[in-house]
């Protein structure tokens, strides 16, 4: 799986668009870390989803805010789910990283299948991150879902 992870990483950097900033390894460790929460998300993984966010995460998706307790009951009721699948794109916009805070602002791409349908939806998200114990964590993410008209 490491290597699945590099490797994407690498696909993802050398894809970026012109609108994407160029980024050093301290901004891609924290990219990182965004993907590791997503992939986490995706296979319905609640101890993985743990190491990667801290313990007080919100999350305000929808006008709603969400805590660690309401990720956990979205992949349980994913896993009842037979077809569930969900992969995910990420263009990073900004990263920037103030000692133990990173700020990341991307466009996430989600393609979900249950019930023998696909959807795809497009978000536009800012996550701060902390650094724990020289891990960083995500610790607030704001989702704004985008709309093609």
């Amino acid at each position: 799986m490491f290597q699945n992870v590099i490797i994407l990483s690498i696909v993802l950097l050398s894809s970026a668009t012109v609108k994407a900033q160029t980024v050093n390894k301290k901004q891609v460790a924290v990219q990182q870390t965004v993907e590791n929460m997503f992939t986490a998300l995706s296979n319905t993984d609640t101890a993985a989803l743990k190491i990667f966010v801290t313990n007080n995460v919100r999350l305000y998706e929808y006008g709603q805010v969400w805590t660690i307790d309401t990720l956990i009951r979205k992949i349980v009721q994913a896993r009842s789910i037979p077809d569930f699948k969900r992969t995910n794109s990420f263009e990073f916009v900004n990263t920037s990283i103030h000692q133990k805070t990173a700020w990341v602002t991307y466009y996430l791409q989600s393609i979900i299948t249950r019930n023998g349908k696909e959807e795809t939806v497009n978000w536009m998200e800012t996550v701060i991150l902390l650094k724990e114990k020289d891990q960083w964590k995500i610790n607030v993410l704001h989702s704004t879902r985008l709309i093609n008209n």
